[in-house]
This record gives structure tokens, sequence and C-alpha cells, in this order.
């Protein structure tokens, strides 16, 4: 269960316009705090305010918006988005980072203070009712170990995020974003598409985090449809459907699909009643496809 935290800030500036947070105060931060980053919680911390401004303007958020934002660590990306959004919702799994949270808005961004809200929790763990408000965006730097889980509960948990623009890997920003015969088309990609259109949106070098990290980052977008079912029931079976068919991503569907339908034949059965052919491979398939398989009765 998550909790609230709340603090009671008076403002200290009426200037509408947050400052951000560079190097400097990226560093001063975490020493006051004596703050290692881990790669256990995965955490690298933007220090470049281009950046997150990029990020911001990526995410496509206004006015309007009621943003929820994973992983704030220091608040670099939460202050570029107190400077567009209507309110932010940030869910942190360190309480040592979460309680400094308002009070570096109250420092940088007085003004936005009202609008801001930090919730102390494990964000694979969050549910829609420990989220106060409406949240209609997710724009967070996810944990790289856990970014895709945490990206699809959230997706499943809160529905009303009608867009997502999520900061992960480049390698897992290239396999959630791939097209159906691509070689790291699987998993993640159909998942993905389950909720609606899925876009890179932009490539982020090393060199704005503290500490690098040894790897390249990308920029995801998801845009939410209601071409599916927003059924949780209906969501697991077509899941477990994508998830058989890529267990075996080199043998035929026929196969591969084999433990999943009982035999080899009812598998087949069940293929061809969807109207796709048994040998073909799951990286062929599309997202419809697969809704489609999981929808045809057993024998």
């Amino acid at each position: 269960m998550a909790r609230m935290l709340v603090e009671s800030w008076s403002a200290l500036s009426t200037d509408p316009k947050p400052r951000l947070l560079g190097p400097a105060q990226i560093r001063s931060l975490a020493a006051e705090l004596n703050v290692r980053p881990t790669k256990t919680l995965g955490q690298n911390f933007v220090h470049d305010a281009n950046t997150v401004r990029r990020i911001v303007a990526a995410s496509k958020v206004g006015p309007d918006d009621t943003v929820l934002e994973v992983g704030p660590g220091l608040g670099s990306l939460t202050l570029a988005l107190l400077a567009v959004a209507g309110s932010v919702v940030a869910v942190e799994i360190d309480p040592v980072l979460a309680d400094r949270l308002p009070h570096t808005i109250g420092e940088f961004a007085p003004s936005q203070l009202a609008d801001f809200t930090v919730v102390l929790g494990d964000a694979m763990k969050v549910k829609a009712a420990d989220v106060p408000g409406t949240p209609t965006a997710l724009v967070a730097n996810l944990p790289y170990n856990v970014a895709v889980p945490v990206l699809l509960h959230l997706m499943a948990e809160i529905p009303t995020l009608t867009t997502a623009l999520v900061m992960v890997q480049a390698e897992v920003a290239d396999r959630l974003a791939a097209d159906p015969g691509s070689r790291v088309y699987g998993v993640p990609s159909v998942k993905a598409r389950y909720y609606g259109k899925v876009s890179r949106a932009g490539a982020v070098g090393r060199n704005v985090f503290w500490p690098e990290p040894k790897v390249e980052s990308g920029l995801v977008r998801i845009e939410r449809t209601d071409t599916f079912p927003d059924d949780a029931e209906f969501r697991r079976a077509v899941f477990a459907v994508v998830d058989a068919a890529f267990a075996q991503r080199r043998k035929t569907l026929r196969a591969a699909l084999s433990g999943w339908a009982g035999s080899a034949p009812e598998a087949e059965r069940r293929l061809r009643a969807a109207g796709i052919e048994p040998s073909t491979r799951g990286e062929r398939l599309s997202v419809d496809d697969f809704v489609r398989l999981a929808q045809v009765d057993p024998a």
C-alpha cells in the first residue's frame, strides 16, 4: 500500500516558472541527503535542464493534465513537469527522496507546490486508489531493471492514463516500439500495443545522467486507444497467448502454443479458426491477431 506524504509550505515567490536542477544542484542535494545512487533501485538522476525540457515537450502534457511521475528521484523532471502540467503526482519508493521532494519544490517552484503530491510506494504495487486525483498522463524516467513491468502495470491499473511518455534503456525502447516482423519484436511490443499506439519519441545520451549509465536511453510514447476491452480477465487471456507464443520464438505457433492449447492439434485448430497459418512464428503476429486467437473457444 502506498502512503501519501503531505507537506504544507508558504509561498516564497509568485514566479510561475520553476528553476530547474543542474549538475551542481543535483550533487548538492545528494550530498545533503547522503544519497548514493543504487543499481538496485535503478537510480540515475538527470542533471541536464534541456533534456528534461525535451522530455516534457515530447510528453505533450498541458494545464489540463494530472501527470503521474514514477521515480522522481531528486526532482529534475518533476520541476519541468510542474511548469506546464495542471498537477503532478510522484510515486517514489525511497523514503529519504520522497520526504525531500516537497522541500525541493518549495525551494525551486514555490508557486507550484500546491499542485504537487508525493506518494511513498513501489510503483509495481501501486493501485489506482493510492493515486490522488485522476491521472491523465504518465511521464517518467523508469528504473531500467523494472521498466516494462512498471509501464504495463500502471497502464492496466490506471485506465484514466490517456498517454505515456517514458524514458527507458534504448534496447527496451526499440522492443516496445518494434513492429511485427522485426527481430526485436516480442512480448513487450505486443503488450504495449494492447493499450494503444506506440512510437519512439527520441534518444537520450549517457552524459545527461549522474551517475552516467553504461547504456543509451530512449523515449517511448503510448497514446491509449479503446480498441480492446479494458477488462482484466480478457487482457490476461490475451497476454497468456502472447507469453506462450514468444516463450519458444524459434518454433512455429503450432508447436509453441501446444502447451497453452493443450496439444499441438488443438493449437492448430485454434490458429486456423483465427485465420492464422499454424507454421507462422509469433513475431509475425500483430496484437489484433493475438486478440483474435485468444477469443477462439476451446474444442
